[in-house]
């Protein structure tokens, strides 16, 4: 590097070489940096008044750092969550130019200290069974998008998939032999293998027959594979149809991901242990998948009827010393 001052050159070395081949972050989180980055510097521009080509490291001072996060906040109505993502961008930049550039070590510490920004993180959504089965029956099966359209919400409830592991799912990660499964790769290239029902199986078939083993599953009418967007708009667009026939859908944010959820807390209702809930559905912390236990009501509801009121509203009787006990104060 001709000039370590040069920010420029630092960019292009964390976009190109250090997030896609040292750390190989996912596409998406590649593209959030990106993204975060296109933000930042014009915005950096106008504040230090300096060319985008000859801004200095410095020039993206912490005070510049903390306008923009109020900027994306405020002025471009951001989320808390989003501020915090493009935080956490910022400061895996500097980490990169601070472990790289030892005159920089300062610059790097200041930008990292700024902190995240607390927020209320939002109670999980999920669907109760009745509301689920409106939810599959929307889809007209006589139709070859009905078809489509029904084995993919089937899919999704079966294997808890995200969106964009639905979008990416091919017809060779589908096992359709005696143990039905089919394997999902997920965030951070993490491989997972989750079982079929018979139903889901035989939902997918149609989709399946006569295709490559690297084409993927779920198209559209172009012959081309869903999008994680293509597939959003599918299932908000049932949750719709779906909300003028059981009004309480028309009170949820329906989404993928909240077919994702439900799915976590039937299995957690049939008994599945939170560890097997957790594989299934590639979480990496445990933390992560403890959640649906707390936002259960109907397992909430079932600890509540099993206690006694009455025997609450009486004093507990003292429990009768034990043999060692009275030994023990016979020996005084």
């Amino acid at each position: 590097m001709s000039d370590p001052k040069i920010l420029g050159p630092w960019i292009r070395r964390f976009l190109l070489e250090h997030i896609v081949a040292e750390r190989n972050l996912s596409i998406n989180t590649q593209k959030s940096y990106r993204d975060t980055l296109t933000l930042l510097l014009p915005f950096a521009c106008v504040q230090s008044s300096q060319q985008i080509d000859r801004m200095a490291v410095n020039d993206l001072s912490p005070k510049v750092v903390r306008q923009f996060l109020e900027n994306i906040e405020h002025e471009r109505s951001c989320s808390i969550a989003t501020r915090n993502q493009r935080l956490a961008a910022i400061h895996s930049l500097a980490r990169f130019i601070g472990m790289r550039s030892p005159e920089h070590i300062s610059w790097c510490a200041e930008v990292r200290s700024i902190p995240f920004k607390k927020t209320t993180k939002p109670m999980v959504g999920y669907l109760e069974k009745p509301e689920l089965d409106v939810l599959l029956e929307q889809p007209d099966r006589k139709t070859t998008q009905g078809i489509r359209d029904h084995a993919l919400l089937l899919f999704l409830y079966n294997s808890g998939a995200r969106a964009d592991e639905a979008a990416k799912l091919t017809v060779g990660s589908l096992q359709m032999g005696t143990s039905p499964a089919v394997r999902i790769l997920g965030k951070g290239n993490k491989l997972r293998i989750c079982p079929l029902w018979p139903q889901t199986i035989s939902a997918l078939q149609p989709l399946t027959q006569g295709r490559n083993l690297s084409d993927a599953v779920f198209i559209g009418r172009g012959g081309r594979a869903l999008t994680r967007f293509g597939i959003h708009r599918v299932v908000t667009t049932y949750a719709s149809l779906a909300g003028e026939s059981w009004v309480s859908l028309n009170r949820k944010n329906v989404s993928p991901h909240s077919i994702r959820h439900t799915t976590a807390v039937h299995l957690l209702r049939s008994g599945v242990d939170i560890n097997t809930i957790r594989a299934w559905l590639g979480h990496v912390s445990m933390d992560t998948t403890q959640i649906y236990a707390e936002v259960d009501l109907e397992m909430k509801a079932k600890a509540l009827a099993s206690v006694n009121i009455e025997s609450l509203s009486k004093p507990a009787k003292p429990n009768p010393p034990t043999p060692s006990l009275m030994l023990f104060l016979n020996s005084l």
